[in-house]
């Protein structure tokens, strides 16, 4: 489904999130009134700070595809995650300012406020200790990526001793095949080059990984083999926005409700299947089952 920024739809969509904000001002300015002296001593607060000075910052991770890509000769930044954060900004009526960083840095900037928000992030129990999360923007699911000719559609599948498994040591990769795969021959490798030249060299059988790992991988070789998303069980890890922690949680909740809206409407698997197309995955690539 496309929802541009012309059609109805989008209209809509905006004018009803915009009347919701004014909603969430308007209570905030009656409590106000009816309270001045806790208003003087309430904290600052991110939603307001960002309509007040029109600007809301993201951390921007380069070479992150398919959720940041910048172009080093105009300095444009595209991708998934870019996607996501210019429907947020337009519908705050703001513009974006970007801070480049790493996933893990984009924690520290959260609490240090030199960001508004943070993208593509595991909300793990110890993140969450620090910081904010905003909803699961898509459970990120865990599968394999399987040689030329063969079939796998389980774990037990591929948890035989006859399988040679590849993975980057250290990883969650390698804790969900040692979890899920422990009768195989599992090879930890220091990176996930070794691991890529491993599984070209026909010397393994399979790689598990992540599903953006292991699609983006095969569009740059297809000589890879096949990726296939494994259940029995189903293994995945949250991905989602982070925010700084704060008493006000006006700003965690409106992006909690954007992305339940947009999830619900085909808008953000749209906007994932535009970031794959950066790394060369064609959206027929991208298996059905994955739910965003």
């Amino acid at each position: 489904m496309t929802t541009s920024d012309d059609n109805p739809i989008s209209q809509d969509r905006r004018q009803a999130l915009r009347h919701a904000l004014a909603i969430g001002s308007g209570a905030a300015l009656a409590s106000t009134l009816a309270n001045p002296a806790a208003a003087q001593t309430s904290p600052d607060n991110t939603l307001d700070r960002i309509r007040a000075n029109k600007v809301l910052r993201i951390a921007v991770l380069p070479g992150e595809l398919p959720y940041f890509s910048k172009d080093l000769a105009t300095g444009t930044w595209s991708g998934f995650s870019i996607e996501m954060a210019n429907d947020i900004a337009k519908l705050l009526d703001v513009t974006l300012e970007y801070t480049e960083s790493t996933y893990g840095n984009s924690i520290l900037d959260l609490q240090s406020n030199k960001i508004d928000l943070g993208f593509a992030l595991n909300p793990t129990p110890q993140r969450a200790l620090v910081v904010d999360f905003c909803g699961t923007v898509f459970q990120h699911p865990f599968g394999a990526m399987l040689k030329k000719g063969m079939e796998a559609k389980s774990w037990a599948d591929i948890n035989k001793p006859g399988v040679t498994i590849a993975v980057d040591v250290g990883s969650a990769n390698e804790t969900v095949a040692r979890r899920f795969a422990p009768n195989a021959t599992i090879k930890s490798l220091k990176s996930r080059d070794e691991v890529m030249l491993e599984m070209s060299s026909g010397r393994v059988d399979v790689v598990v990984n992540a599903l953006v790992l292991g699609l983006t991988a095969i569009a740059k070789n297809p000589n890879l083999g096949t990726y296939k998303i494994l259940q029995s069980p189903s293994v995945a890890i949250p991905s989602s926005m982070g925010v700084r922690r704060e008493p006000d949680k006006r700003w965690r909740d409106f992006l909690a409700v954007w992305v339940d809206y947009n999830r619900g409407i085909g808008q953000m698997r749209e906007w994932f299947v535009k970031g794959l197309s950066l790394t060369g995955v064609k959206p027929e690539d991208v298996p059905s089952e994955l739910s965003i």
